[in-house]
């Protein structure tokens, strides 16, 4: 059985641009179909939302939202209607267009997401799409799945830093909870994970558990990426509380916490954070 055609979105402020690389695509994946373009980061995460495509392609610097701040949201997509309840999105490729600056070159090397430098020139293009049509034919396989959360959080604050230098990341260093009848301030470096539900989210330390009305997505960005893994789109965890991963009989990765007795569930998005498991 032959597979779908992959699907694309392209998201950039010029119309020329947008027009330049639609025609490039074309002639290095002419099989790629473009279902929608948008013209700022706020449609290009609408359209996401509406045509779930395999691949978008985001201009950095974009008015409305950056394509910077567009993935962030892409990032948090709720599944899309009708879906499994507790089932989560898998990820698009993300390819951001950029003027050729050495600080994305740089940023791209983790391998996360990939870049088309603006004009979109065909040799780098096609060594993108190479790359892109590689991963996709491996997550169609099970080999790996989607861009592991993250690691593409880490790229879009070193991403975020660069564009606005003179704004130096200020990650959470204290959580104001809800305990019992009073208010806490949470030490962050305590907390083993967050949970969150459709109102709160579960603060949880080796001591004390507390609500807080502050989304998994908010946290996500105000978290230091490399201290704090989001393992679904309603979890996150503390890297240095994970005791160990296991399976379940259905497959799906476990995550132990030490010191706790919680099982935290790793969604399909995510499971490339424990390769080998």
């Amino acid at each position: 059985m032959n597979s779908p055609a992959p699907r694309a979105v392209i998201a950039d402020d010029e119309r020329l641009m947008r027009e330049q690389l639609r025609a490039r695509l074309a002639e290095a994946w002419p099989e790629l179909e473009i279902v929608a373009e948008a013209k700022n980061g706020l449609e290009a995460v609408a359209m996401v939302r509406e045509h779930r495509p395999d691949v978008v392609f985001l201009d950095i610097r974009m008015p409305g939202a950056t394509g910077v701040e567009a993935a962030r949201q892409i990032a948090q997509l709720p599944p899309p209607e009708g879906s499994d309840e507790g089932e989560d999105v898998l990820l698009p490729e993300i390819v951001f267009i950029t003027a050729y600056d050495q600080y994305a070159v740089e940023a791209f090397e983790q391998g996360v997401a990939d870049y088309v430098l603006k004009p979109a020139e065909r040799e780098r293009l096609a060594l993108t799409v190479a790359r892109i049509r590689q991963r996709l034919d491996a997550r169609r396989d099970g080999s790996i799945d989607a861009p592991p959360g993250p690691h593409l959080q880490a790229l879009l604050h070193q991403l975020s830093a660069r564009l606005n230098p003179g704004q130096a990341a200020q990650y959470l260093q204290w959580i104001q909870a809800t305990v019992g009848p009073s208010i806490q301030m949470i030490p962050v470096d305590e907390v083993l994970f967050f949970i969150s539900d459709e109102k709160y989210t579960r603060v949880q330390t080796a001591q004390v558990e507390a609500l807080i009305r502050k989304p998994i997505k908010e946290l996500v960005d105000e978290l230091d990426p490399r201290l704090f893994w989001q393992i679904h789109r309603s979890t996150l965890v503390a890297v240095k509380a994970i005791a160990g991963v296991t399976r379940d009989f259905r497959g799906r990765q476990i995550v132990s916490v030490k010191g706790h007795g919680e099982k935290l569930e790793v969604s399909r998005s995510y499971t490339g954070l424990f390769k080998g498991m």
